[in-house]
């Protein structure tokens, strides 16, 4: 399990990376961009927050340092902690890379003994997050006014 100070993890000649805020770069950024907002007219820019600079990532790359799968936990409390912005690289999609971003975001957040993990998942993404154990609490806001999501919840 990579830590917060970079460890990594090979697999399949790919790198799983634990990165603090600071040593995101902007690749990282535009994987989640492409994903999550470039689809729906969302600006550049729009990919990132606030909580960026103090939360734990997770980079799959390959072995040239092109980041194929993203994810980030932070702390919504010291019981909570909260998954948001998983993306995987269409190009490298259905070969389990967001199942061992999830898993490494989950074993985090069991090292920062938090109780349980939410989510806001896509409704195209609910069946992913169910099939890793997790429940649907209800739903969950609409982005850009289309992008419907469902709260769902893990105890840990």
């Amino acid at each position: 399990m990579p830590g917060k100070d970079g460890k990594e993890a090979a697999a399949g000649g790919l790198k799983l990376t634990g990165l603090t805020g600071g040593a995101l770069d902007s690749n990282y950024f535009d994987l989640r961009w492409r994903v999550l907002r470039e689809p729906w007219n969302q600006p550049r820019g729009s990919e990132r927050d606030n909580l960026d600079a103090t939360a734990f990532h997770l980079v799959i790359q390959t072995p040239e340092g092109k980041p194929v799968a993203i994810g980030r936990l932070h702390l919504n409390s010291p019981a909570e902690a909260q998954v948001r912005f998983m993306a995987v690289d269409p190009a490298w999609r259905n070969r389990g890379l967001g199942g061992r971003i999830l898993r490494g975001l989950e074993d985090e957040a069991r090292a920062r003994r938090v109780a349980r993990i939410v989510l806001n998942a896509r409704e195209d993404a609910s069946e992913f997050y169910l099939g890793h154990g997790y429940q649907v609490e209800g739903p969950g806001e609409t982005l850009f006014d289309k992008v419907r999501h469902v709260r769902m919840r893990k105890n840990l």
